[in-house]
C-alpha cells in the first residue's frame, strides 16, 4: 500500500505526509493520501489505470458526476477526493438524473476502444454493430468453459436465442458498466460521483439491470430517469446473467445459484 501511495505522490509531484487505506476495493488497492503541501487525493491501482482514467473522463464529458482525474500511469490512478456520506437512501432521484445524463452520451457502435477487466476476469469490448451478437459473444459465451456442463449448455442455448429476445439495434449509449450502490458516492441527497467504471457503449438497460441486482431504487429514481422501454422486465435476467457469471469466476461456485436463478427467470 505504501508503494501505491508513494506512486500517487510522485505523480502529483508532492511529498507524502499521510496514507489511509480505504475499504471497498475488492478488486484493487485504494488509498487516500495527504501531501505535505496540503493536497489530498485518492490513489488506486487496478487492471488498467490509464483505461479507467479515460472512462472517468468520458463520464465527466457526458455531464454526469465523476471524480476529476488528477494523474495516471500504467501503475496508478490519482483522482480527487469527493464527499460521500455512504448510502443512497436520500439520493435515488439524483442517481436517476445522473444516469439519464450519462446514457444521453451516444456512440456509433457497441463496445469500447479497449478491453478491460474485473480483477482476473477479462471484459471483451471489441466493436460490433450487432447488439445481440455482442452480448452473446462478449458477455455470455466467453464464460462457458468455466461452468458445469449443464449450465454451460443452457447459457449457449440462451445466447443462440438472443436475436429473438434483445433489440437488434438499441441506441449505443455510454454505460457505467459496473453500476451498483458501492460505486456511487453521494452527499446530502446528491450524487457526487460515479466511480470504478467499466464503460462501453450498449443498451441502457444493462446499467439498470446491474443496479437492481443488489440494490432497490425507489420510485424517485425511476421518475428522474424516465420511462423504460417496453419489455424491459423480460430482459433483466439476460443482462443480470453477465455479472452473475463474473461472480462465479471471481468468488467461486457458491454463485452458481445466482446463475441458475437468472437462467430460470429467462426461461432457459
Amino acid at each position: 500500500m505504501n508503494a501505491l501511495a508513494q506512486s500517487g505522490a510522485a505523480l502529483l509531484g508532492g511529498v507524502l505526509r499521510r496514507t489511509d487505506v480505504l475499504g471497498g476495493g475488492g478488486l484493487s488497492q485504494i488509498v487516500r493520501i495527504a501531501l505535505c503541501d496540503g493536497r489530498e487525493a485518492i490513489v488506486k491501482n487496478g487492471p488498467a489505470p490509464l483505461i479507467e482514467a479515460a472512462m472517468l473522463g468520458a463520464i465527466a464529458a457526458s455531464g454526469a458526476p465523476a471524480p476529476k482525474v488528477l494523474a495516471a500511469s500504467s501503475q496508478a490512478l490519482v483522482i480527487e477526493v469527493l464527499a460521500d456520506e455512504g448510502g443512497l437512501d436520500r439520493a435515488w432521484a439524483s442517481l436517476g438524473g445522473a444516469l439519464r445524463t450519462l446514457h444521453a452520451a451516444r456512440g456509433e457502435r457497441y463496445g469500447w476502444s479497449d478491453d478491460y477487466a474485473f480483477g482476473s476476469v477479462a471484459i471483451e469490448n471489441d466493436w460490433s454493430d450487432d447488439w445481440p451478437r455482442f452480448w452473446a459473444e462478449r458477455r455470455l459465451l466467453n464464460h462457458q468453459r468455466h461452468l458445469p456442463g449443464g449450465i454451460a449448455r443452457r447459457v449457449e442455448a440462451l445466447a443462440a436465442d438472443l436475436p429473438n429476445r434483445l433489440p437488434a439495434a438499441p441506441v449505443p449509449s455510454l454505460l457505467h458498466g459496473d453500476l451498483w450502490g458501492g460505486n456511487v458516492l453521494a452527499e446530502s441527497g446528491r450524487v457526487s460521483g460515479l466511480i470504478d467504471p467499466a464503460c462501453y457503449y450498449g443498451h441502457v438497460e444493462v446499467d439498470i439491470a446491474m443496479l437492481t441486482l443488489f440494490d432497490r431504487p425507489d420510485t424517485s429514481f425511476y421518475s428522474a430517469y424516465g420511462p423504460l422501454e417496453p419489455g424491459h422486465e423480460q430482459r433483466l435476467a439476460i443482462y443480470r446473467l453477465w455479472p452473475a457469471l463474473v461472480h462465479v469466476r471471481l468468488f467461486g461456485i457458491s454463485y452458481l445459484a445466482m446463475v441458475e436463478q437468472h437462467l430460470i427467470a429467462a426461461g432457459v
